[in-house]
């Protein structure tokens, strides 16, 4: 297969040289973990005692990897990114909320979200997090098949009518609708929703998707059994891969509560898990559609071999590649440059709101190994390129 993700002008080419440089001192910055630690804590110590930091935030580490502080503001960015075909996923990232009226608020922009995917062609997918729409504890509650009393039951009963609201919208509105995956102890409760809703609203395709974490071992398993489920009553099954986001904490708490962590025992297993589950829904590819969320290349190479083996065409709209907004530009851009179908995930929301996703990535690209060090060498890669112009 031809090695497309190298060409650093295709992958920079919306960057001005200013956007480049910030893109550099910010990896450059995340490079070093101590002062991610740092940064980290001096950000929410500043945040928390109303410091004026917004601005500062909002000039460097906001603006690379987020879209703008509501739906409006990321529709420069929105175009400007479709002029390359690459597409966007508007996600309303305001995180560890636990009031109803924070629950419908995101449930309400949710909505406004996939109003805007309807009217833009450059927005495909609308995304929601099951902890945007009902309380963590509930799900965990649930999961572990506690009895919910009964205020509890009237509380989940809320949490179903959302999930519902949202994804009769997305299928009246015929927007493909991604929910994320969060943490393995509330998962299972998700899980159950999410496919109740799958039956409900993919009875023609995918259009409610759910996620598989694949740094999980059970997960190419679920994936088989509920593909039974489906084969049997009839529907069709919509799933974003990922390797997953929450590994330490994943970790720190089966050793704390001495249960057999939910987490492979290596990269290296992640990694086949996740090829795994990529040829087995490219096996099924007439029940299942595919969002391919990955920032390794070696994937992505992988899932564009398969299709080429099987004569799937580039921009078959069952299979889409993903990335972050802010990462992973050589691999959105040049898989858009070459016919796939690829969409980059926008984030966006106050600030002071989308600061724990921030500090998460930040994380994340630290615990990543390799995934800093890349995204630098295609920065320095680029600058040299047009200094030598």
């Amino acid at each position: 297969m031809e090695k497309i993700f190298d060409n650093t002008q295709v992958a920079f080419s919306l960057k001005s040289d200013t956007e480049l440089d910030r893109a550099y001192f910010l990896f450059k910055m995340i490079d070093s973990e101590p002062l991610v630690r740092i940064g980290t804590a001096v950000t929410n110590f500043a945040i928390k005692a109303h410091l004026p930091v917004e601005g500062l935030i909002r000039a460097t580490v906001f603006d690379h990897f987020c879209g703008g502080i509501n739906e409006d503001d990321c529709i420069t960015v929105v175009d400007k990114m479709f002029t390359k075909g690459v597409s966007s996923v508007l996600d309303y990232s305001v995180e560890g909320k636990e009031e109803e009226e924070q629950f419908d608020a995101a449930l309400e922009m949710t909505l406004k979200t996939i109003e805007f995917a309807k009217e833009r062609l450059a927005i495909p997918f609308a995304v929601f997090k099951p902890t945007g729409l009902g309380r963590f504890e509930l799900y965990e509650k649930l999961g572990e098949k506690q009895t919910l009393s009964p205020a509890e039951q009237a509380e989940w009963d809320r949490v179903v009518a959302r999930f519902d609201k949202v994804c009769s919208e997305a299928h009246s509105k015929d927007v493909s609708l991604l929910i994320d995956g969060e943490e393995s102890w509330m998962q299972d409760a998700a899980d159950d929703l999410v496919t109740d809703m799958m039956r409900k609203y993919n009875k023609e395709k995918a259009i409610v998707f759910n996620t598989l974490q694949m740094y999980r071992w059970d997960r190419l398993d679920y994936l088989k059994k509920l593909h039974d489920v489906a084969k049997k009553e009839g529907f069709f099954i919509g799933m974003k891969l990922v390797r997953g986001a929450y590994m330490e904490k994943e970790n720190k708490r089966a050793e704390e509560k001495n249960y057999v962590s939910p987490i492979c025992v290596s990269k290296e297993a992640t990694d086949e898990n996740y090829d795994h589950a990529v040829r087995y829904m490219l096996d099924h590819l007439d029940t299942m559609s595919i969002f391919a969320g990955t920032h390794n290349e070696l994937s992505s190479y992988k899932l564009m071999e398969m299709m080429q083996e099987k004569g799937i065409a580039k921009n078959d709209n069952r299979i889409w590649f993903g990335q972050l907004y802010g990462m992973s530009d050589n691999i959105s851009y040049n898989l858009a440059e070459n016919g796939y179908n690829d969409a980059k995930y926008l984030p966006f929301g106050p600030v002071k709101d989308v600061m724990p996703y921030l500090i998460r990535r930040a994380e994340e690209n630290t615990s990543v190994a390799g995934q800093t060090s890349r995204e630098l060498s295609m920065i320095k890669a680029e600058r040299k390129r047009r200094k030598g112009k």
